[in-house]
């Protein structure tokens, strides 16, 4: 094997451990990576070994770094959708180089690029591959003469990004924190985990949402809450997909197509956020993918992902939850959060029922704000209202729960309101953004959804 080839072993190894230890911050917004350690039985997990009490198990040897990612890249051959078979590829390419089988690395990459000739990533390993035979390589996208640092770094971080993900998928068994219950309409949700530069599609099942897929993606420039028109951020929060923007209404630059989001949302406006335009979009036809942090504030797929997300996508029902990281927990205890919201909402709607209007405001929060109202302006407008009416009556149904991102016993709550009284009836889907204040749930916000 000549020097250049031993070189390049040696730097998609480096590549490949980079990605398996999760040293990924220069690729990342946000907290730095988690440490991985060996769990029970070897197998891998973000985050420190415990035991009892917090008590640290002894680490097992190491599992090699590329042959993690192919037992990781096994657990997934099931999946078909876009971007898994072309991680699988990328992970059976760096499997090549590692057995010292250019050729065969070559032929794999050859026939990525003929899948996928607008795949920059492959053309820059494939130049590496093409390089090595006749010198040693100084770092993976050994290019810095014919092409400026700062693309192959973007490709670096890409390729470090869809590593990752091959490297680590999520434990079955778990689900995302935030989705705590679907209503029966909404078929899908989708939560983008903006560390991790990836999009994760659930199904709706029964009301729990279950993993079927997982796309890398783009997102902003400046990283992630955005604050204000032109920062280049992606936004946080709680959204929902509001239109669909076919590929003949747009330019060749947002591919095959749109969806864009509801930023900024009704708690964004209350913190002062602005901007517009934030979308689910495409990549331009001469473009497979971007480098993770390339977009004005999107979210940004490669077309065959766009269009898969797509034919699951509903127009005005379908959530996008955008976190820095996706925090993972068990269906016990979403049905621990899912019961305790639905408790205050249902105390909520049986007080209102009841015209006993002081008993009903104790269910807003001292800072609670609906339009033009504070709390003071509710409070007299309630009174005045309930004063003329000689029944309520109050029905709920398909009511949707989720927990904002990075707020702290924060969460969203839609439904739809059959109102019923002696002088005025209406129906209508709300929206509430509950709060835990000293041990009871309290209501923000409360406005038309």
């Amino acid at each position: 094997m000549s020097s250049g080839l031993r070189a390049l072993r040696f730097t998609i190894l480096l590549l490949a451990a980079l990605a398996f230890i999760g040293a990924l911050g220069a690729a990342r917004d946000g907290p730095g990576a988690a440490s991985v350690a060996p769990g029970e039985g070897g197998r891998w997990s973000a985050g420190p070994v415990v035991g009892p009490r917090g008590a640290e198990k002894r680490q097992d040897a190491p599992v090699p770094a590329v042959a993690a990612l192919r037992m990781s890249a096994a657990k997934s051959t099931s999946r078909s959708d876009p971007s898994h078979t072309l991680e699988r590829k990328l992970a059976e390419i760096v499997d090549a180089i590692r057995d010292d089988r250019p050729d065969d690395a070559l032929r794999q990459v050859d026939s990525l690029i003929s899948q996928h000739p607008t795949f920059r990533l492959a053309h820059l390993i494939r130049g590496d591959l093409l390089r090595a035979r006749a010198q040693p390589l100084r770092r993976f996208g050994d290019v810095s003469k014919t092409a400026p640092q700062e693309a192959v770094d973007a490709l670096r971080n890409e390729a470090l990004a869809r590593l990752d993900a091959m490297r680590e998928p999520p434990r079955n068994g778990l689900a995302p924190r935030y989705i705590v219950k679907l209503h029966p309409a909404q078929r899908h949700a989708l939560v983008i985990d903006s560390r991790r530069s990836r999009l994760y599609l659930f199904e709706n099942d029964h009301g729990v949402a279950h993993l079927v897929a997982d796309y890398y993606v783009t997102l902003g420039k400046g990283g992630v809450d955005k604050t204000r028109e032109g920062d280049q951020k992606t936004p946080l929060g709680v959204y929902h997909v509001t239109s669909t923007l076919p590929r003949d209404k747009l330019t060749d630059f947002y591919g095959v197509g749109a969806f864009p989001i509801n930023y900024p949302n009704a708690w964004d406006r209350r913190l002062g956020r602005n901007g517009f335009g934030i979308w689910l979009h495409g990549t331009p036809s001469d473009t497979y993918s971007r480098p993770p942090r390339a977009s004005d504030g999107c979210i940004v797929l490669a077309n065959p992902d766009l269009e898969s997300v797509g034919r699951q996508v509903q127009t005005g029902l379908t959530p996008v939850i955008i976190a820095d990281e996706i925090e993972w927990t068990t269906e016990a205890e979403l049905t621990q959060d899912r019961r305790s919201i639905e408790a205050a909402l249902e105390s909520w709607r049986k007080d209102w029922e009841s015209r006993n209007t002081d008993r009903y405001l104790t269910h807003y929060s001292p800072r609670f704000r609906s339009a033009d109202q504070d709390y003071s302006a509710w409070s007299a407008h309630k009174h005045r209202v309930n004063a003329a009416k000689q029944w309520i009556r109050v029905g709920l149904s398909n009511t949707a729960i989720f927990r904002y991102p990075r707020e702290r016993n924060f969460f969203v709550v839609a439904f739809d309101q059959d109102y019923r009284s002696s002088n005025l009836s209406n129906r209508m889907r709300k929206v509430q953004y509950w709060v835990n204040e000293e041990g009871h749930w309290k209501i923000l916000y409360e406005g038309p959804a």
